[in-house]
């Protein structure tokens, strides 16, 4: 590779390079009791796209009927989403690989389909997506301060540079070689989690962990039933110190920086460490609420609005105030506790049931729900067990970030020429 900034690339409106169409936003559009768990077609939100990538931990369904009533909107293969109502920017690419057929947008995001001229190569609009250049017009052209929006005749405007057809080519085979790295990391991440939550199953669901068969069931005396002797029921406080996050005041700027990772919900999407987060506070920020502060390997839980997502720290770091946090006083309980708490997603929902429209599960509520406490020789095996394969994702969501950056610092100079391949 060479550097050089080319000067015969076509610069054109991205209106002219790709189809933008909206979602539908008429009378057929669906009531929220028409939406179902399971279906023919799946419905995106803004939660299934938090990055630049498709997320399906929460889906939501549409029958035939209630599809074949909508005029637009519809995801054909090769397309792209964009969200640009609320969270602005993100983007993700509907392959072969997305594993649903049918999918429609809803109406805080937009389709963007690369024309049938053949001017555009999609593995480079892909990375043109993800680039400063595109970036920062979102940036520019998105309005509203409470609810952020970006309207297609300012995004038909965006400035996209074009280069000739083997040149985009070779510029997506480039910056493809990461993302086939952090695929093939991203693979690797998800048969350790399998592979650690059906052991979870088969011990503490099934009740089949070594030498079960030695040990009697008992009574409870709980709506847990019969339990293996020498188990216990407990609450999440037992497990150690629950910390409610706060927000230190936006009315000083210099509360917020670089230097301590805060965690919102939306961080903890698709991943079981949190080691990436949308925004971080100054030292000074983060001191003006020092008993907030969480070590590594806590768990978090969002508790306020979309309850239930569940992660864990891996640095130093604070949250908000939408997530209750445990800090364990025993390391060898984070695994199992980790699956204890995703599987609390509807315990949580009914107790943050409270006639209002975002769900609230407060510190009180939050601590003292009731769960199995397994006798401390199954705890320490099943630490011992699985504790690798958490340390082994870890391990890879840390390369996956180091990926990222690297090819985040090719990504511009790539896209625009700077670089000639």
């Amino acid at each position: 590779m060479t550097t050089q900034t080319l000067k015969n690339w076509d610069i054109s409106n991205l209106g002219d390079a790709v189809d933008i169409i909206d979602g539908d936003r008429g009378k057929n559009y669906p009531k929220q009791d028409e939406f179902l768990d399971s279906g023919y077609c799946l419905f995106l939100n803004t939660k299934n796209v938090p990055s630049n990538s498709f997320s399906f931990g929460e889906k939501m369904f549409i029958t035939k009927e209630k599809d074949s009533a909508l005029r637009k909107g519809k995801l054909t293969r090769g397309d792209f989403v964009l969200t640009t109502r609320g969270t602005v920017g993100n983007f993700a690419y509907f392959s072969d690989k997305v594993p649903f057929e049918n999918i429609r947008i809803n109406s805080g995001m937009v389709i963007l389909r690369p024309k049938k001229d053949g001017r555009v190569f999609s593995g480079f609009f892909k990375f043109y997506l993800g680039s400063p250049l595109f970036r920062d017009q979102v940036k520019s052209r998105s309005s509203g301060s409470a609810q952020p929006q970006l309207p297609i005749r300012d995004l038909s405007t965006f400035e996209i540079e074009i280069p000739e057809l083997g040149i985009q080519k070779r510029v997506a085979d480039v910056l493809s070689t990461y993302d086939d790295l952090i695929e093939n990391n991203t693979r690797r991440i998800q048969i350790l989690e399998q592979i650690a939550q059906a052991t979870y199953t088969e011990w503490f669901v099934n009740f089949r962990f070594p030498g079960h068969e030695k040990v009697k069931m008992i009574d409870s005396g709980t709506d847990f039933g019969k339990i293996p002797e020498g188990w216990e029921i407990k609450k999440i406080k037992d497990f150690g110190s629950v910390i409610t996050g706060k927000t230190p005041s936006k009315s000083d700027p210099s509360n917020f920086g670089s230097d301590i990772p805060f965690i919102k919900t939306p961080d903890l999407h698709g991943k079981i460490f949190c080691i990436e987060t949308s925004e971080s506070l100054s030292v000074k920020g983060a001191n003006t609420q020092k008993n907030k502060t969480l070590p590594p390997k806590t768990l978090v839980v969002s508790c306020i609005g979309t309850l239930g997502v569940v992660g864990i720290t891996s640095s130093e770091a604070q949250t908000n105030q939408q997530i209750n946090a445990v800090i364990l006083a025993d390391q060898k309980y984070l695994e199992y506790l980790y699956f204890v708490l995703v599987n609390l997603k509807q315990e949580l929902k009914n107790l943050g049931a409270n006639g209002a429209t975002m769900g609230n599960v407060n510190k009180d509520k939050f601590e003292n729900i009731k769960m199995l406490f397994p006798s401390q020789k199954v705890i320490s095996e099943y630490h011992s067990t699985v504790g690798l394969n958490f340390d082994g994702i870890l391990n890879l969501q840390m390369q996956n970030k180091n990926l990222r950056q690297t090819r985040d610092l090719f990504l511009p100079k790539l896209i625009t020429g700077e670089i000639n391949i």
